[in-house]
């Protein structure tokens, strides 16, 4: 077998080379390890067979007298170190594959370049004897006007390749790169793509993105921040509020219990004050709703705390008690008239927090109206509650044995201080008698109730309109 390799080396690895090739196309791409394990197998026969044939990639060829002989000598010791190249960009790509799909991606085609550069000089310069300081130095010179022709190309290069090690974003990621907000679809050479909320696609220089002001909201994955901005007249006094934002975040069931949410100042001019009211969720997809969800419950506390924009002086002042009914869906279709005679016979009552209302099993005998403060619904499962979704103002309970004779299947308890308004339910019943608008909204209302709890309870999204068993707090 040696007599054989020293006779006829660039046929045999020749037929390695050829066999390296024709695996690693016939290895499927699933097989990694396998194809990877191959090559470096086939790398070591290569170099037995170079060695076994009286050769060193580390020298020149010896059979300087045989002219075709040592030209063979000198095509496997080139491939010799070209292979070597290869098997060693392959190695390291596997080792980088925890890296993440496009980040090792990148780092394993910066450091294929350079071992093929390094590994194309040192053939230069063991196996063809090159003067090699020489080529570095022109080189170098070349390598100057090169890069000052290409700095603004080569300082988005190398800041892909920082962004791509440091990974401060990846794909899938929602960001804002200095004031562009969108989600990553791609990272090259040159630029990260964003697909913004509009749904254009801005592309933003890695050297821009590596400088700029960079903010992750994907990171941590499951909490992400919501806020909201609230502008208030500077004449209403600051606790009214802040009391009234915190009730709003308490009344949002989505936000996180820790951290906290918390109410701040953001801004203070003479003729306003700017608010933030901020909390973190788990769900990223949820922000854009959770936000919404916030401004109405928003509107409707500091409403209720007496916080009013605009005051149209030509018209009288109305109670508390007429602005709620206002907002009430059931009694929508009733006439002004009736509304204001309804709202005298509405009686407050004050609740302080973590207090029940109505429990499970209980009915009252008044339609309660949530003039203030937040109340948590919870259904029974087995032994255990459940929350089922938190009520704020101009919600309403205690609907049960108006329709029907059954009694409440939840238990609502204060979560704030509250402060309800009551209406005997012989008043509403006669307003079932007379008008059939309010009886249909009542029944929906229970019915939508019934189906958002069994819902609830069997773990399975209701088969009700969109808004999910929440909705059914509205109203």
């Amino acid at each position: 077998m040696p007599a054989f390799i020293q006779s006829s080396p660039l046929s045999l690895g020749a037929c390695l080379l050829l066999l390296d090739l024709l695996l690693w196309q016939l290895i499927p791409l699933e097989r990694r390890a396998w194809r990877i394990a191959t090559r470096l197998l086939i790398f070591l026969l290569f170099s037995w067979v170079l060695l076994a044939a009286g050769m060193s990639p580390l020298q020149p060829p010896p059979w300087v007298d045989d002219v075709p002989r040592n030209l063979m000598a000198t095509v496997l010791a080139i491939a010799w170190w070209l292979f070597g190249a290869r098997t060693v960009t392959v190695v390291f790509g596997l080792l980088l594959v925890a890296r993440g799909s496009h980040g090792g991606r990148l780092l394993q085609d910066v450091l294929g370049a350079l071992i093929f550069l390094a590994a194309v000089v040192a053939a230069a310069a063991y196996v063809m004897q090159l003067p090699v300081k020489g080529l570095l130095a022109t080189s170098g010179v070349m390598a100057i006007v090169i890069g000052l022709a290409l700095q603004s190309t080569l300082a988005d290069v190398f800041s892909g390749i920082v962004l791509n090690t440091t990974r401060p974003y990846q794909i899938g990621d929602s960001v804002s790169i200095d004031g562009t907000e969108g989600k990553v679809v791609d990272i090259d050479w040159r630029t990260t793509r964003l697909l913004t909320g509009n749904g254009s696609l801005a592309v933003i220089p890695n050297s821009v993105a590596a400088k700029a002001r960079l903010l992750n909201f994907s990171r941590p994955a499951d909490m992400h921040g919501v806020s909201i901005s609230v502008v208030v007249p500077a004449r209403v006094r600051p606790k009214w509020v802040f009391d009234a934002l915190e009730k709003a975040l308490q009344g949002s069931s989505a936000l996180l219990a820790t951290p906290r949410p918390k109410v701040t100042v953001k801004a203070s001019t003479l003729e306003s004050v700017e608010y933030e009211a901020s909390g973190f969720i788990a769900d990223m997809a949820r922000k854009t709703e959770v936000r919404n969800q916030l401004f109405d419950l928003a509107h409707r506390h500091l409403e209720a705390s007496g916080v009013v924009w605009n005051i149209d002086l030509t018209v009288p002042p109305r109670s508390r008690q007429r602005e709620l009914l206002d907002e009430v869906r059931v009694f929508r279709s009733l006439a002004s008239e009736e509304r204001d005679a309804l709202s005298q016979r509405m009686t407050a009552v004050e609740y302080l927090a973590d207090q029940v209302i109505l429990g499970v099993g209980e009915q009252s005998d008044h339609l309660l109206v949530i003039g203030s403060g937040v109340v948590a619904a919870s259904i029974r499962d087995g032994e255990r509650l459940i929350e089922a979704g938190r009520m704020g103002p101009g919600e309403v309970l205690g609907i049960e044995g108006l329709i029907d004779e059954d009694d409440s299947f939840v238990e609502f308890r204060t979560l704030t201080g509250c402060l309800l308004y009551r209406i005997d339910k012989e008043q509403v019943r006669s307003c079932l008698a007379t008008r059939g608008d309010v009886e249909t909204a009542l029944t929906k209302l229970q019915r939508f109730r019934r189906q958002g709890r069994e819902s609830l309870l069997m773990q399975k999204p209701p088969v009700v309109k969109k808004g999910g068993f929440l909705s059914w707090l509205h109203k």
